[in-house]
């Protein structure tokens, strides 16, 4: 990764800092941020209760659902990402610091968009009509659909990293160094990811699947089609 790319990458973790900074001069805003993450992890399990209840993809689809549609606060690795991608530190591979870039465009932009749904929303009680309303409001079909693709591409990263056979031994060799450079956060993540993945013995059906239901479910959002409200809780 060079110098530019990185420094593109310090500025979406700036914004992500900045998104914070307008949430917390206005609680109100900052209840429905929390509100409309919580509403939309609730929203994912819906959309995949097939998943979660089917033995192979039950721990990849809690994964996604905890580390990338979840209401958590990712400040602390957020803080993480910050230091290891501009420097391209030499305690992970390159293709680990990859997964890890990807993952930052992808939250940054998550954040970005939240915070734009949540202004519409008149209070953090939200009904499937609510957001409905508020997503067209929010609008950026073209954000949505690259929110969708880097979603893909962490997801894709992953399962790449899970046919190194070597990689596993070497993540389990940095939790030391990762802990006493302050990246355990970052470490916990990748050592999660990959171990979710390896027990897919394969992610592309599980891909494919996300791909399709949250492409389709943003087109039938955005043309307010009829029946996309009985898809959400």
């Amino acid at each position: 990764m060079d110098d530019l790319s990185a420094e593109s990458l310090l500025k979406e973790l700036r914004a992500v800092d900045a998104e914070r900074a307008r949430r917390a001069a206005d609680p109100a805003l900052a209840a429905r941020v929390q509100a409309l993450k919580a509403w939309q992890q609730r929203r994912f399990a819906h959309t995949y209760a097939d998943l979660l209840a089917t033995p192979r993809y039950a721990a990849a689809t809690r994964f996604f659902l905890h580390e990338l549609y979840g209401p958590g606060d990712y400040r602390q690795r957020d803080a993480q990402f910050a230091r290891v991608v501009p420097t391209l530190t030499r305690l992970f591979p390159a293709e680990v610091i990859d997964t890890v870039a990807k993952l930052a465009r992808l939250h940054a932009l998550s954040e970005r968009l939240d915070t734009c749904m949540a202004e519409h929303l008149a209070s953090p009680e939200i009904t499937a009509s609510a957001y409905a309303i508020a997503w067209r409001a929010c609008g950026e079909p073209d954000a949505r659909a690259r929110q969708v693709a880097l979603t893909m591409a962490v997801g894709e990263s992953l399962d790449r990293l899970t046919r190194k056979p070597l990689l596993r031994q070497s993540l389990k060799l940095m939790r030391g160094p990762a802990m006493l450079a302050g990246l355990s956060a970052l470490q916990t993540f990748l050592e999660t990811g990959f171990d979710t993945f390896r027990e897919m013995r394969g992610a592309g059906e599980f891909l494919s699947t996300v791909r399709h239901r949250e492409s389709t479910l943003a087109d039938d959002l955005f043309q307010a089609n009829p029946l996309v409200l009985g898809q959400l809780p």
